[in-house]
């Protein structure tokens, strides 16, 4: 058909849309969403393997990596192990030196020949071997089996440190018994002096002890025989400073302030020993007290003419000298000597001191009631006494009379009357002072026997 309007082209018909059924369609679309779920599977899958090789791959790094890191310790393991074990050997090869040298030491004496060669030989090898373990260190030589050589090293090293003890232990026991020698030997000679001291001592306290004096009459009398007496006496006066300060010291007295009671306190003794000193002078100060009375000034004592005082103190000497004071008081408990003794330790001994040192005043009640005790600080004393009494008589048996004297505190030092008992302080002082009179001096006529004094700074001056 042919297009009237446009005649150069011919008229077409139009074309209709056909008609699709309905099961038609369903089909289409059902068949589209297989093929779809189809290719979206296929592509998981895909991506699934990808996700499972990367995985693998990267598994397997982290194992190289790890085993790399395991190598890596294990070596460095391997290294320190080997360096703990040079270093044993070196510790143990020491110990076995310092050993070796013990033992070296100790074959010199006494002198062992063959235990020195041994030790010799000994040291020689360590000293190699200590050769052998620098050497490996320095060429990188280690120990193939480290575990192994750590335990020989210990083991050997503990051997040589009790091998070392054991050196130690016998070099001990020889000087122990060396000392126990000397000990031995130590005790035998104290003994033996302790036995001469006594001896003396004896000879000292005995009847015999004035023996020098036995022939002795008035008319003979001389400064020497003055002198023996004193020297006798201060002898027993020290005796009994010594077992009174052992007596204070077992009993807990304060010694320090006792001294301070006596002396002044602002005295500095050189020596802690030397405060013995001042118990000394408070003794002779208490005993010699009244000294240049004829009766001691002792109560209801009468005494006869001038003219006949001599004599009777020369028979008081010569009666009493040759007995012990113990001996004397019980023969004539009412004597003057007798009075003499029991109001010079009533003085001197305080009821404190005496219950301190024996828990109860009995030996001052037994000298009040007229009794003497039986004991050996009264023993001792009397003894003290009997020597101070009989200076006493012998001092009122010259003619003219033994007069006695003593410094005061402060007072400048002077060789021609007095004696020093602290040497050291009068060749420090230039000027030393007296701090107090230890023991008194006597005048016999134109002799004089000089008086014994501590010298000591006082704390103003040392202050200063």
């Amino acid at each position: 058909m042919w297009n009237m309007q446009n005649p150069g082209y011919p008229k077409m018909d139009p074309v209709k849309p056909s008609v699709v059924t309905p099961r038609k369609s369903k089909l289409a679309r059902t068949f589209a969403k297989v093929l779809h779920v189809r290719s979206v599977s296929e592509i998981a899958q895909v991506d699934r393997l990808k996700n499972a090789k990367t995985d693998a791959n990267l598994k397997d790094d982290i194992r190289n990596t790890q085993s790399e890191s395991f190598n890596k310790d294990d070596e460095e393991l391997q290294k320190k192990m080997a360096t703990e074990a040079l270093l044993a050997k070196l510790f143990a090869s020491i110990s076995t030196v310092k050993a070796s040298y013990a033992q070296l030491q100790y074959a010199q004496s006494p002198y062992d020949p063959d235990e020195i060669q041994a030790a010799d030989g000994l040291l020689i090898s360590e000293l190699k071997t200590l050769s052998e373990i620098k050497r490996c260190y320095l060429n990188k030589q280690f120990d193939p089996s480290p575990e192994r050589a750590i335990l020989a090293a210990e083991s050997k090293e503990l051997l040589s440190v009790i091998k070392t003890y054991e050196i130690m232990e016998k070099k001990l026991q020889s000087q122990l018994q060396l000392k126990e020698s000397e000990i031995i030997f130590l005790r035998e000679k104290l003994e033996e002096t302790n036995k001469q001291n006594r001896s003396i001592e004896k000879k000292l306290n005995q009847s015999g002890s004035l023996s020098v004096l036995d022939n002795l009459h008035i008319s003979g009398l001389s400064p020497s025989h003055f002198t023996t007496v004193l020297r006798q006496t201060v002898r027993s006066i020290r005796s009994f400073v010594k077992l009174m300060v052992n007596e204070m010291r077992s009993t807990g007295w304060d010694i320090d302030a006792s001294v301070n009671v006596v002396t002044e306190q602002n005295v500095v003794y050189w020596n802690e020993d030397h405060k013995c000193f001042a118990i000394e002078s408070f003794i002779c100060r208490e005993m010699f007290d009244s000294f240049n009375t004829p009766n001691f000034s002792l109560p209801n004592e009468s005494l006869p003419d001038k003219s006949k005082l001599q004599q009777l103190f020369f028979g008081r000497f010569s009666e009493l000298k040759s007995l012990k004071a113990k001996e004397f008081l019980a023969l004539k408990p009412r004597s003057p000597f007798a009075k003499f003794c029991r109001v010079k330790y009533l003085k001197l001994i305080h009821p404190k001191m005496e219950s301190s040192f024996f828990g109860n005043l009995d030996q001052r009640n037994l000298l009040n009631i007229g009794e003497f005790p039986d004991t050996n600080f009264f023993t001792l004393f009397a003894e003290m006494a009997k020597r101070v009494w009989l200076l006493h008589c012998l001092a009122f048996s010259f003619e003219p009379q033994v007069s006695i004297f003593q410094v005061e505190n402060g007072c400048r030092f002077s060789e021609v009357y007095m004696d020093c008992v602290n040497d050291e302080m009068a060749v420090e002082e230039s000027e030393p002072q007296v701090a107090f009179t230890v023991v008194p001096g006597f005048r016999l006529g134109k002799t004089v026997i000089q008086c014994q004094v501590y010298l000591s700074q006082h704390q103003s001056k040392r202050s200063n």
